[in-house]
């Protein structure tokens, strides 16, 4: 039967290798390893040795249950034995056996003049155990070792230390009594598979475990094993201890720090995230969400600073898990709001679990010495057929809770169908304001403003429109209160100061020095911030405008919110030249004081004024337009419907008029016809 190319290889590199004797031993599938080539040198030392000899046969000293130590697969040994020869001799010799690199043959290489060879073999190992117990007694790493079965032949002092236990306390099975007995079925299987491994694929493995120090501390510990074989005594294994309590302890506090809120310690959201993904169920039934908002927590931040605003909510957070059911949730949201989660409940045991809540958090507190008792709005939802997901849950008793503040505060408010349809008509809408603005899809129209006296244009006022692709034209009064509401105030304000801006520069390419002479834009009180001027200037320069080409429109209720903050930012519209008027004037709660004070050029009429005229009240109208002159203002009267009101207003020494008797809002391109007619 021809060699197969491993054994030829083997014998290749045992002749070229070795001037010595040598022999190639394959591993064989019914028995140990055989003899299948030997060199001229082996024949001569040993006579022929005929092939297929049994290694045992070949090396009769050495035990069969140790014949792995002598053929290893993956480095040389070297064993002093003596080896057989043909007619029955024993020669004392050396024998190495280098393995193949598929692990299944190897070749032994044996060199005569044993005694010396043992003497030196032995000498070298002792030296090298000398080493090994050197190394292992003062390496700060934790060392155990067995020579058989789950008996130690040797700990280091780094284990004794970690244990707290002295080393013959803890050799043969005493150490077991460290393991915690919950863990030590898992060390037992862990060293078994180790043991029972050989020098195959499993000859490693590590475990988790805790051990129980001699003072009953508990230490969390990794136990990496290896399989070790001692001649005479059969399979072992060697173990390194890493004591991770405090890396385990770090990691837990990090995932608590991820999970949960650092003031109140409650979960915050992404624990809340989970908690309810892993028990939310399409078309399940019973699980609730309570959404609460503290009821004027801005005073307390405001009037008695943000460390009593901590307090409070750390105060809340302790009565609100103290008046839930034990397994609810409850968790920071966000700022002053809580959600608490409920399973195995309907809506009426919700809604008392919410009444029960509000009693408990109106308990008196104080707070920098001052004694309150704390409310909150408080939104139920039970899940319902219509809930997709666990984000829908939140969602919806989170309009609740609007719905209970807006109700009048310190209520519970559980949602209904009809609720539920109105807010989530009310989110699309809101979503669907945000893409028209996105595609400049909101426009502007133009109501001219006249003086009083020769009827000539002075102004127009941009005002926005907003024409719904399903539902039609939409009101102002309602997509301003949205934007205002949902945080597009921003960006709507920014189109409709560029869009008038832009237009303003079509009309004087279109028109001349007949365009109008400048346009009106309303601006939100949320836009009154250090980025409105910068706004304004980069509006003008984009489409070449003059500063005094445009007027910034502004409420009375508007101005008085922060009078200070909002005198800076018009003064440095002013300063620019641009104009500022006052709208609605009269409607608000602004005293003279202020008012002399503000950067303003011109007050607005309310047309609420204007229309008691018919009626023959002119008191305030009167009182408005002479206090403007008085003040060197100018004043534009709104909402003038008819040809009486123009003479009334006239009369009373109104400087510009503005109402549907004179013109209605036009677009663009209809305001510049309107003023060619003219």
């Amino acid at each position: 039967m021809p060699a197969s190319p491993e054994v030829v290889a083997a014998v290749f590199a045992a002749a070229a290798g070795s001037d010595g004797p040598a022999l190639v031993v394959v591993g064989a599938a019914d028995g140990p390893p055989r003899v299948t080539w030997a060199n001229a040198s082996a024949t001569a030392l040993l006579g022929p040795v005929p092939g297929g000899t049994p290694v045992p046969a070949l090396l009769p000293t050495l035990p069969v249950g140790e014949l792995p130590v002598l053929l290893r697969r993956g480095r040389t040994a070297r064993l002093a034995l003596p080896v057989r020869a043909a007619d029955g001799r024993l020669v004392d010799a050396v024998v190495r056996a280098t393995p193949a690199p598929s692990g299944r043959s190897w070749t032994l290489a044996v060199t005569t003049g044993a005694a010396d060879a043992e003497r030196a073999s032995r000498a070298t190992a002792e030296a090298a155990e000398r080493r090994f117990a050197t190394l292992t007694a003062r390496s700060p790493v934790p060392t155990v070792l067995s020579e058989q079965g789950m008996r130690l032949a040797h700990v280091n002092d780094a284990f004794c230390r970690l244990v707290g236990r002295p080393a013959e306390d803890l050799l043969g099975t005493g150490w077991t009594g460290c393991v915690h007995p919950e863990d030590l079925g898992a060390v037992v299987e862990a060293v078994a598979a180790v043991l029972g491994s050989g020098e195959g694929p499993g000859a490693e493995g590590e475990v988790r475990a805790r051990l129980v120090r001699a003072d009953g501390a508990e230490r969390s510990a990794l136990l990496r094993l290896g399989h070790v074989f001692t001649p005479g005594s059969g399979a072992g294994f060697l173990g390194t201890v890493e004591d991770v309590t405090e890396r385990l302890a770090f990691e837990a506090r990090l995932a608590h720090q991820a999970s949960h809120d650092p003031l109140t310690g409650l979960p915050n959201r992404t624990l809340l995230d989970q908690h309810l993904a892993a028990r939310f169920t399409a078309g399940g039934r019973g699980l609730a969400c309570l959404f609460l908002d503290l009821d004027d927590f801005k005073v307390v931040n405001d009037s008695l600073g943000h460390e009593a605003g901590d307090e409070l909510l750390v105060v809340v957070a302790a009565r609100l898990r103290a008046t839930v059911r034990p397994g609810d949730l409850v968790a920071r949201f966000g700022g002053d709001e809580f959600v608490v989660v409920c399973d195995g409940v309907d809506e009426a045991a919700a809604t008392a679990l919410a009444g029960r809540i509000g009693t408990a958090l109106a308990a008196p507190v104080s707070l920098a010495g001052v004694l309150l008792r704390p409310h909150a709005s408080i939104g139920v939802t039970v899940q319902a057929p219509e809930h997709a997901d666990a984000a829908d849950l939140v969602r919806d008793c989170d309009i609740a809770m609007y719905q209970a503040k807006a109700g009048g505060k310190g209520r519970v408010r559980v949602l209904d169908r009809a609720g539920r349809a109105e807010a989530r008509a009310k989110l699309r809408l809101v979503a669907d304001l945000r893409d028209a603005i996105e595609r400049r899809e909101v426009g502007l129209h133009y109501q001219p403003i006249l003086a009083a006296g020769d009827g000539s244009l002075d102004a127009v006022e941009a005002l926005a429109r907003w024409v719904h692709p399903e539902h039609g034209p939409i009101s102002p009064a309602t997509f301003v209160a949205l934007a205002e509401e949902s945080g597009l105030i921003g960006a709507l304000g920014l189109l409709v100061l560029d869009e008038a801006c832009r237009q303003v520069a079509v009309w004087d390419r279109e028109l001349g020095p007949a365009a109008p002479p400048r346009v009106n834009v309303n601006v939100s009180a949320l836009q009154l911030d250090g980025g409105l001027r910068d706004a304004v200037v980069a509006a003008l320069d984009r489409h070449g405008l003059a500063p005094a080409r445009l007027s910034v429109e502004i409420t009375e209720s508007a101005l008085m919110t922060d009078p200070a903050a909002a005198r800076a930012v018009l003064q440095g519209l002013r300063d620019l030249g641009v104009a500022v008027a006052i709208d609605d004037f009269g409607t608000g709660y602004s005293s003279l004081a202020s008012l002399r004070h503000l950067p303003v050029t011109c007050l607005k009429v309310d047309r609420s004024f204007v229309a008691e005229l018919a009626d023959g009240h002119a008191e305030i109208a009167t009182a408005v337009i002479a206090m403007a002159r008085s003040l060197g203002l100018s004043t534009v009267a709104e909402g003038v419907a008819t040809p009486a009101q123009v003479a009334a207003l006239t009369d009373l020494g109104a400087t510009y008029l503005q109402g549907f008797s004179l013109a209605r809002p036009m677009d663009g391109a209809a305001t510049a016809a309107w003023v060619g007619a003219r």
